[in-house]
C-alpha cells in the first residue's frame, strides 16, 4: 500500500500564497506521478496538476485553471510533490488533495490510485 500525508495548509488573505508538500511512502516504488486535486464545498473534486516522479521523466500538467499561478515540483528521491500557490483568491478555498498513480502524469487527471487525506486551504478576502 501506499499512504500520502498533505501538509501546509491553513488561512491566508487573498493575494497571498502557500506552499502545499505531500510526501508518499510505503509501496513508493509503484508511483510513476503524483498532483494534486481540490474540492470546494458543494463541488466536484478538480484537478490541478500532475508530475512525474521517475529519474526519466521531467513531465507536469496543469489544469488551465491555475496555470500561471500554481506551479508543482518534486523531490524525486524524498517521493513527495509540491504546490505552490501565489495570488490566491477567495475561490481558491477548498480541501487540497494529494493523489498518486501508477500510471503517467497525464492519466493523474482521470483518477488516481491513491488519495491523502486532504488539507483545507482557506482564502479570506
Amino acid at each position: 500500500q501506499v499512504q500520502l500525508v498533505e501538509s501546509g495548509g491553513g488561512l491566508v488573505q487573498a493575494g497571498g500564497s502557500l506552499r502545499l508538500s505531500c510526501a508518499a511512502s510505503g509501496r513508493t516504488f509503484s508511483i510513476y506521478a503524483m498532483g494534486w486535486f481540490r474540492q470546494a464545498l458543494g463541488k466536484e473534486r478538480e484537478f490541478l496538476a500532475a508530475a512525474a516522479i521517475t529519474w526519466n521523466d521531467g513531465s507536469t500538467y496543469y489544469a488551465d485553471s491555475v496555470k500561471g499561478r500554481f506551479t508543482i515540483s518534486r523531490d524525486n528521491a524524498k517521493k513527495t510533490v509540491y504546490l505552490q500557490m501565489n495570488n490566491l483568491k477567495p475561490e481558491d478555498t477548498a480541501v487540497y488533495y494529494c493523489a498518486a498513480t501508477r500510471e503517467s502524469s497525464s492519466r493523474l487527471q482521470g483518477g488516481a490510485d491513491y488519495w491523502g487525506q486532504g488539507t483545507q486551504v482557506t482564502v479570506s478576502s
